[in-house]
């Protein structure tokens, strides 16, 4: 039996951000806490953590290997894990009720785009779900092997979806639809692992692609999270951008760096949270704390003057 929440589930479960942490003595009383504030000398050890482990850059030639590699080494990611790698994302329809309205009785068709989107973790519960009939999801990811997996799951309808092999860092995008098509274009932990120096322009090419009134929804690491602080001397390819253990890149934002290239495409901002989070392993007495960066941009309906 599948994991993933119904619709009646996902209304009622709670969004980000609603969870607070009012009295210090309760905070091994739930697995985590939204929006958790730092304290000065909290924020001045995230800072020292960071100067320490990005202290020593990789060389060039280290640095173009990773990045000219990446789709071998996201191969093998999911070579390793397999479909072991799936996992339903029980936040999804919460958070982003845009994917799929409870009521599309009178909708018109819609096409949605999903930019590396892996095993299917979004796109595998969207089509399960979805009441839309007419509904056309896309999906690319850079990587062959996980575009495989998620062709092999028996939740996977190829009628209704479409998923190829495309780096989003190209210039030119391949992809079988027109520019101004796309209702939403979706981007969850994936524009952290493009070099810096692209980010701009895939963000351009999803203003492209979007059609006028589209959405954006994006999700991903923020600066300072977790996983940032963890980082080794060594790992560091240039400024919050790291290579991992297993040679996948990761990027950390914030939120003003986030805001200013998605409004340099041309999108207008809907939405942008910042969530500082913390888990709490309650077994172990263990506090984590995550910051991601979730958000939502519009493409106008009408072009700018002067474009």
């Amino acid at each position: 039996m599948s994991e993933t929440p119904t619709a009646d589930e996902c209304e009622k479960r709670p969004q980000f951000g609603t969870r607070l942490l009012k009295d210090s003595d309760d905070v091994f009383k739930h697995n985590a806490w939204d929006h958790v504030q730092w304290d000065e000398e909290q924020e001045l050890a995230a800072q020292e953590a960071v100067a320490k482990n990005s202290s020593s850059k990789l060389n060039d030639d280290e640095r173009e290997r990773f990045q000219s590699d990446a789709p071998k080494f996201w191969d093998s990611f999911y070579g390793i894990h397999d479909n072991r790698f799936f996992k339903d994302r029980h936040w999804l329809f919460t958070e982003f009720p845009e994917l799929a309205p409870l009521d599309a009785s009178e909708q018109q068709p819609r096409s949605v785009f999903e930019i590396g989107c892996g095993v299917g973790n979004t796109i595998l519960p969207l089509l399960q779900y979805s009441v839309e009939p007419k509904l056309k999801v896309f999906g690319c990811d850079f990587s062959a092997r996980a575009i495989d997996i998620l062709r092999s799951q028996p939740q996977f309808d190829e009628k209704r979806c479409q998923v190829f092999v495309m780096d989003a860092t190209d210039e030119q995008w391949q992809v079988p639809f027109e520019e101004n098509s796309q209702d939403i274009i979706v981007m969850i932990f994936v524009l952290s692992a493009c070099q810096p120096k692209k980010m701009q322009q895939i963000l351009d090419n999803c203003y492209r692609y979007l059609r006028p009134g589209g959405l954006l929804l994006f999700r991903d690491y923020g600066r300072y999270d977790l996983a940032q602080l963890r980082f080794k001397s060594g790992k560091c390819l240039e400024d919050n951008f790291y290579v991992r253990g297993d040679g996948t890149l990761v990027y950390f934002f914030t939120e003003q760096e986030l805001r200013g290239m998605l409004t340099q495409a041309g999108l207008q901002e809907e939405q942008v949270i910042v969530d500082r989070r913390l888990q709490v392993n309650r077994g172990r007495g263990l506090k984590m704390y995550r910051v991601w960066i979730q958000a939502k941009f519009k493409k106008p309906l009408a072009a700018p003057s002067g474009s």
